[in-house]
């Protein structure tokens, strides 16, 4: 494989621990309403059937500090209750007829650092998959060395360039950590 493929593949492989991590902060509870918030909460209906929130209701955000979860069937009103209440969230659903809305409360200070820790953590979690991604680049190289493909030369070149890569999605990693700690703190 030559090194650019190789690059490539790091590349890949990191953009898509960066992208899981944006996906997972989505879910992290701000102060303001999001759909992001509930939207893969797994919920139970149709006689024991786990599906997403998503696949069964409509999620819109009428207000800042308000989601409204409009079924698609009635019939899946009680279990989409129960599974919000079940959610780990601290949000307490007030069903309305065929709607339920879910009043997003004020953060406490304390509530905030713990979402704060809690995104530092995810934020670790992709950095270790960054310098994995970093450190399977570097052995496949250093299996191409072995087998003559690259040159002692090439292969430095190239660990410069995998260096250079894991230094930018790490700086990727901290600047969307920072803008979400800001997010959070935000009063």
């Amino acid at each position: 494989m030559a090194a650019d493929d190789l690059l490539l593949e790091a590349e890949e492989g990191m953009d898509k621990s960066v992208n899981y991590m944006t996906h997972e902060f989505s879910a992290v509870r701000t102060g303001k309403a999001s759909p992001a918030l509930v939207e893969n909460i797994d919920i139970e209906a149709y006689g024991g059937t786990h599906m997403k929130l998503k696949q069964l209701a409509l999620i819109t955000t009428p207000e800042p500090r308000l989601l409204v979860v409009q079924p698609f069937d009635a019939s899946t009103v009680k279990d989409i209750e129960r599974g919000l209440k079940e959610s780990k969230l601290g949000i307490n659903p007030a069903v309305d007829g065929k709607i339920i809305r879910l009043p997003i409360p004020e953060l406490a200070e304390e509530r905030r650092r713990d979402l704060v820790k809690t995104i530092k953590a995810m934020a670790e979690e992709a950095r270790v998959r960054v310098r994995s991604a970093r450190r399977d680049a570097l052995d496949a190289a250093k299996k191409e060395k072995k087998e003559g493909v690259m040159t002692e030369d090439q292969l430095s070149t190239f660990e410069e360039q995998v260096q250079k890569l894991t230094d930018e999605y790490g700086k990727k990693i901290d600047d969307q950590v920072s803008s979400k700690e800001a997010e959070i703190m935000r009063v």
